[in-house]
């Protein structure tokens, strides 16, 4: 086989399978808002059953369901004849998956769980099949072919399928009002899950903090700035926060004084009321903090045990302290 009639299959699949998902677009509507409002009020939990490749299907959209916050999981049917079955409320809510519709197995199942008077939302290629008249709710993933030669093997079907699981668990995620925390919460292994739930004081930079005074001439502060490696100067008078100076402020002040510059005090230059967050705040709040301000630093405070207390400063964080890859300023 040619090098080019390679390429030439592998692009006849990916485009059947990309208008598979496309095709799905216009079918979103009355059905698809009631399976996820029903997903959304469920009490228990989402079972997800399927035979083979719709099996395999089914266990991922079971996974990516409970990785954003709804509890599901994925039972083969062939199980529940044999015990699993006890696994099953009437809280409970089947999302049951046969291209078909008429999958042997699945449908010996489907009165078993009506008898619970458990709900069904099934997905079907089939609206006329045995699954969807079963079901309570039903989604369509008919596809026009499937992406192999020879329009037998489940490939545009099962990734229609797949998308379309995928479709109902963002739409949860918007519904359920469901955030970046909420995912560190279910993911606290992953790079992501730590960087979310870990603390400001975890990351920030406490050695040799450039303090300066206000007072201070900017050729003594430069040298400080330079020393602190940060980009940045903290301002302080009597140990309290009074200013910061970043490197920006100091480029914008030598062209602006030219000369001048180096006897001008820092007071002169610096920014008052500097934004600044507390040690235990989430690295993510202050991301979002940098972002808003359009900042990449912020001055961390000590935690005040009374209000009279004035509140200490014991490092500094940046934006690239917090999540990798993502751009905390503009």
């Amino acid at each position: 086989m040619l090098e080019a009639e390679i390429i030439n299959k592998a692009k006849d699949c990916l485009q059947c399978e990309a208008k598979a998902i496309e095709a799905l677009v216009p079918r979103l509507g009355e059905d698809f808002v009631r399976a996820v409002q029903a997903i959304q009020a469920c009490k228990g939990k989402i079972v997800v059953t399927g035979v083979g490749k719709s099996g395999h299907i089914g266990s991922k959209i079971a996974a990516t369901l409970a990785s954003t916050g709804t509890p599901a999981f994925f039972l083969n049917p062939l199980d529940a004849y044999h015990g699993d079955l006890g696994m099953l409320t009437e809280n409970d809510l089947v999302l049951a998956i046969s291209y078909s519709g008429a999958t042997e197995e699945l449908l010996r199942f489907l009165p078993l769980i009506q008898e619970k008077k458990i709900r069904i939302i099934g997905m079907t290629g089939n609206t006329e099949s045995l699954l969807a008249k079963y079901s309570d709710i039903h989604l369509n993933i008919a596809v026009a072919r499937e992406a192999d030669p020879l329009n037998l093997i489940p490939t545009a079907s099962t990734t229609a399928t797949l998308a379309l699981g995928d479709a109902l668990a963002c739409a949860l995620v918007e519904a359920k009002h469901f955030q970046p925390t909420d995912f560190a919460q279910l993911h606290p292994g992953g790079d992501l899950g730590r960087k979310l739930l870990a603390k400001v004081e975890d990351v920030m930079f406490t050695e040799n903090l450039p303090f300066i005074r206000p007072d201070m001439p900017m050729s003594e502060a430069i040298e400080v700035v330079t020393n602190g490696k940060l980009g940045v100067g903290i301002v302080l008078k009597n140990e309290a926060l009074v200013g910061i100076i970043t490197d920006g402020d100091i480029r914008r002040a030598m062209q602006k004084l030219g000369q001048k510059f180096f006897a001008t005090p820092v007071e002169d230059i610096m920014s008052k009321n500097p934004k600044t967050i507390g040690r235990n705040a989430k690295i993510v709040e202050a991301g979002e903090t940098m972002n808003h301000h359009s900042i990449h630093t912020l001055v961390v405070l000590d935690e005040c045990p009374s209000v009279s207390c004035q509140p200490s400063v014991v490092g500094i964080i940046d934006s690239f302290s917090c999540l990798p890859g993502t751009r905390f300023y503009h």
